[in-house]
């Protein structure tokens, strides 16, 4: 029997044919099906649905090869796991395809093993399968878990999990590699529902990250319409953090889009050094987050719980196009625990966030932090933020340590909390304000910078030189008159139409003034045009 691959993943989280005569055609041998039913019998052959196998323990002993299929009877339920190691698989172009047949989804139960493992090999098709573990807080194992720790690099083009349903385990999806350029390229993870899981619904990994020499483990990482939702955490974990829906670290070129992270994080620990997010990604470049909601994602302790993240160590990134409500911690954050200069280049724009800090509103809701975070541009995006249940808060967070931050084009509506905090009073060539709008819906304007508080927009630009152009004024605290309200409540994805102004103001035209490619299409698709109207919802 082959030997299973069981890889613990406490370490990521602290932290075709030959060529011949082109005239003639070449004969490509089908693959051969395997077939395990609840009624089948080891003793038979596999290769049939009549002469099925009846356990993954006699399933795990095929060895298969590129273009074989596994498939296990639809409403089944199977103890076990899939393994596919080293020496099987290989092929992205004719993929081992791991699923169900007949009616409905078969389930994989596991106790202390992945579902389906995926070991220092690709060219996998995972798809049309229920996993469960035995408790989230009884595993230290993902659902799927796709690993490598070969010194090889290269060799694992191609994986695709899809159409699954994974709960009770640490991780549901987790893709993970001990070396720089070992991992896995072209990684596909699609309308998977990850829920119930501990530390994360689904989690990316790599080695520690160097700064003076930057690589990623993973290549070209797809992540769309999965629901990452109710992965709860564990109170007793001290160390680290649990209980986020999506973590992406160690990839270059990655994507998630149409995916959503919510009721993340409600038990994680109280005294944890770090907290849960709904959907961030570390240790990575050219990630593109775009077209997700993340709400009513929590922390047990006082900090994170928020909505989306660019933590440390990202660069070339952009989020766009989200929506976050209802989180425990900011909607978006931008972190760097190090001053190593490897955060940079990164944009935050066409975001929508509502109500959140409702846990720890004194974080902000859109906040940027940390040590050395360079060149981050923030625009058209549309934060409002009514008092919250925790207190004090700000809508816009800035903490000391970093340069080259412009925020242009953003609508920020406060329920009489400070638009602004700054920790100092920082220069225009460390944070730069410029075409914002700002609006009290009640209570008083206010923003706070440094030690200093200004009563009004003009008396914060005379005082900083904020929101100036050249020799002109730029911004305006007019009331944006949004379709629901002073500060329409946000409960679901869909109320983020309520935020739409009816007295729209025009922002600065980003291309023309800066040479900034704003984009086509604001948060809704809408053509946005020239100059856009402030915020992420153009009228």
């Amino acid at each position: 029997m082959r030997r299973r691959v069981s890889v613990a993943l406490t370490a990521a989280l602290a932290a075709g044919i030959a060529a011949g005569c082109s005239a003639t055609p070449h004969y490509v041998p089908q693959g051969t099906t395997y077939y395990v039913s609840a009624g089948g019998d080891d003793r038979a052959d596999g290769t049939s649905a009549d002469a099925a196998w009846r356990s993954l323990t006699r399933a795990d002993q095929a060895e298969l090869r590129p273009g074989d299929r596994l498939l296990l009877q639809g409403g089944a339920r199977f103890a076990g796991t899939v393994t596919v190691g080293a020496g099987e698989a290989g092929d992205a172009e004719r993929p081992v395809t791991v699923g169900s047949y007949g009616g409905g989804r078969a389930t994989i139960a596991t106790t202390h093993t992945p579902g389906v493992s995926v070991h220092n090999t690709a060219g996998v098709e995972i798809r049309d399968l229920k996993l469960t573990g035995p408790g989230a807080l009884r595993t230290g194992e993902a659902g799927v878990n796709l690993y490598a720790d070969t010194k090889e690099s290269g060799t694992g083009r191609h994986v695709t999990v899809e159409d699954v349903d994974v709960s009770g385990f640490r991780v549901g999806v987790a893709v993970g590699a001990t070396g720089t350029g070992a991992g896995f390229r072209d990684v596909a993870v699609r309308q998977a529902d990850l829920h119930g899981n501990r530390d994360a619904g689904l989690l990316t990994y790599g080695p520690a990250f160097d700064p003076k020499k930057p690589a990623y483990a993973h290549e070209d990482i797809a992540v769309e319409e999965v629901q990452a939702h109710d992965n709860a955490g564990d109170p007793d974990a001290t160390d680290r953090h649990t209980g986020s829906g999506i973590i992406l670290g160690g990839v270059r070129d990655a994507t998630v889009r149409d995916s959503s992270a919510h009721d993340n994080g409600a038990r994680s620990a109280r005294r944890a050094p770090a907290g849960p997010v709904g959907l961030w990604a570390y240790d990575s470049t050219r990630v593109r987050i775009e077209h997700n909601s993340a709400y009513r994602n929590h922390t047990g302790s006082k900090v994170d719980g928020g909505g989306f993240g660019l933590d440390s160590n990202v660069s070339h990134s952009t989020v766009q196009y989200n929506t976050s409500f209802h989180n425990d911690g900011s909607g978006y954050y931008v972190y760097s625990a190090t001053g190593n200069g490897a955060h940079v280049d990164n944009t935050i724009r066409y975001n929508v966030s509502a109500d959140d800090g409702r846990k720890l509103p004194g974080n902000g809701a859109l906040t940027v932090y940390g040590s050395h975070v360079r060149d981050l541009s923030i625009y058209q995006n549309t934060v409002t933020m009514s008092r919250s249940p925790g207190g004090a808060g700000t809508v816009v967070l800035l903490r000391p340590d970093n340069s080259g931050i412009t925020f242009r084009n953003n609508l920020l509506v406060s329920d009489g909390d400070p638009l602004v905090s700054a920790d100092t009073a920082l220069t225009t060539g460390r944070v730069l304000f410029q075409g914002n709008q700002y609006h009290a819906a009640s209570g008083h304007w206010s923003v706070k910078w440094g030690a200093d508080h200004y009563p009004d927009l003009d008396a914060w630009r005379s005082a900083t030189g904020q929101e100036r152009l050249e020799d002109r004024t730029a911004g305006t605290s007019a009331d944006p008159c949004l379709t629901g309200g002073a500060l329409p409540d946000v409960g679901k994805p869909a109320d983020v139409r309520l935020l739409t102004p009816r007295c729209p103001q025009p922002g600065l035209d980003l291309r023309g003034r800066f040479g900034i490619d704003p984009g086509g299409a604001d948060l809704f698709r809408h053509a946005v045009p020239t100059p856009p109207t402030v915020g992420a919802v153009q009228p």
